[in-house]
């Protein structure tokens, strides 16, 4: 089960750099129901992720580089690319704050991931959140990779 709450940013944390980060690379199979692929550096999975906004279910599975690269090619869609960093914001979570390269250059979301749905509705963000989206699908990356430019 994946719980998370999603917002769009407006300004970068100033000390962004000292923060580890991995290079995405995603391709949607199919938008209805999720079936992804990713490549995050040198892994490689394929996700299968149900209907839902803040809760859904979610399913990986590991590709080898060969097996990705097949997939992709029958993307539907854009490829969608961004730099993901992770900064740690308590013992238990961890922002997961996503630079989008083109065609999204631009966009900077940051999604926090929960244990329970009771600490998701619980949850203050740091001043330097700005909107949420959790409850819009526009800003599922699934959704985005339908956009047309």
């Amino acid at each position: 089960m994946e719980i998370e709450r999603k917002f769009l940013i407006q300004k970068l944390p100033e000390d962004l750099e000292k923060f580890p980060f991995h290079t995405l690379e995603q391709a949607y199979l199919c938008t209805e129901p999720v079936v992804r692929v990713r490549r995050s550096d040198e892994e490689y999975t394929l996700t299968y992720k149900s209907k839902g906004l803040m809760s859904r279910e979610e399913y990986n599975l590991p590709l080898t580089a060969e097996s990705y690269e097949h997939l992709k090619a029958k993307a539907d869609g854009n490829v969608i690319c961004k730099r993901r960093y992770l900064i740690p914001l308590d013992a238990a979570l961890t922002i997961e704050l996503d630079i989008f390269e083109p065609p999204f250059q631009g966009l900077i979301l940051a999604e926090v991931e929960f244990p329970t749905e009771e600490a998701a509705r619980a949850f203050l963000p740091p001043d330097w959140f700005g909107e949420e989206v959790t409850w819009s699908a526009e800003y599922h990356n699934s959704v985005l990779s339908q956009k047309k430019f």
